[in-house]
């Protein structure tokens, strides 16, 4: 004879109307269906399965640290680009000339702070446009028509 032993354990009554809907649908007792996900909960294959979803996760996340790798160096290449350019066009100012280009500067400046704050507030992202022009441009290079 097979016996089975009590026990008593609580639910969030959202889980527990879950269980109840679940054991009027089999058309099983609650007990029953607590004890199949308690023991699907131990089983070896339990294990398999949350360690597959983990597997998952983590390359969803190093596709996702790809994608950063690759957005940060076409960030530096951009900044150093720029920089070689800025440093090879920007003529040398006079005593004279450098207090009204600092004026000038930090004004500048002022603005590209706002530009980049409304950009980062609508989601905007430069990066990301750019991979997709970057993309299409490659997929008509590889499939031309």
């Amino acid at each position: 004879m097979h016996t089975k032993t009590r026990m008593n354990v609580y639910f969030e009554p959202e889980l527990l109307k879950k269980v109840e809907a679940l054991a009027l649908r089999r058309r099983v007792s609650k007990s029953a269906v607590i004890e199949a996900a308690v023991a699907s909960f131990l089983s070896a294959d339990a294990s398999e399965r949350l360690e597959a979803v983990f597997a998952h996760r983590m390359d969803r996340l190093g596709r996702q640290i790809d994608g950063m790798d690759e957005d940060l160096a076409i960030l530096g290449e951009t900044l150093s680009l720029f920089i070689r350019f800025w440093l090879t066009i920007t003529p040398p100012l006079s005593d004279s000339a450098q207090a009204s280009a600092r004026a000038k500067g930090v004004e500048r400046f002022e603005s590209f702070l706002q530009t980049l704050g409304r950009k980062l507030a609508t989601g905007d992202r430069f990066l990301r446009d750019l991979s997709r022009d970057i993309d299409s441009q490659r997929s008509k290079t590889a499939d031309p028509e």
